[in-house]
């Protein structure tokens, strides 16, 4: 069943006044009709993969075209080898990223988003934009408060 038709509550749209008749899912009834997110749900095993502190950064470097493994290296600083390697298995493993290895010596192996990988980045970006435009003011210390919370 589509879920517009598994949806039975009438919330606000914009502006706060509600359109009677017309049931808007919020959020969380878009994505879990029934208000639970399950445990066992294949999408948290997406989501971590997606949104790992390197699967991000990998992603986003990806976005402008493809980029050999020291080209990663260099555009994603402070990551390992060891986490490069297995962020872009994951990856390639899920169909986000394409690899594509040439038989040349040196072996010549580049990685760019697949068809399914620049569908998603169309909608990290913006993430990744509003965390960089608001990261300073997020992890700086604005209240008093922040000085009793032990380091």
């Amino acid at each position: 069943m589509p879920v517009s038709q598994q949806v039975t509550s009438v919330r606000p749209v914009q502006g706060g006044a509600s359109s009677p008749g017309v049931a808007v899912p919020t959020a969380l009834q878009a994505l879990a009709p029934a208000g639970v997110l399950p445990a066992a749900c294949p999408s948290r095993v997406v989501l971590d993969h997606v949104t790992s502190k390197w699967g991000v950064l990998v992603l986003v470097a990806l976005s402008d075209g493809s980029l050999r493994w020291g080209e990663l290296r260099r555009v994603v600083e402070g990551i390992s080898e060891k986490m490069l390697a297995q962020t872009l298995r994951t990856l390639e493993r899920d169909g986000i990223v394409d690899r594509a290895a040439a038989p040349t010596i040196p072996p010549r192996v580049d990685y760019s988003l697949s068809e399914r990988g620049r569908e998603l980045v169309a909608h990290l970006l913006p993430l990744v934009g509003w965390v960089a435009a608001h990261a300073e003011e997020i992890v700086a210390p604005t209240a008093p408060a922040d000085a009793d919370v032990p380091a």
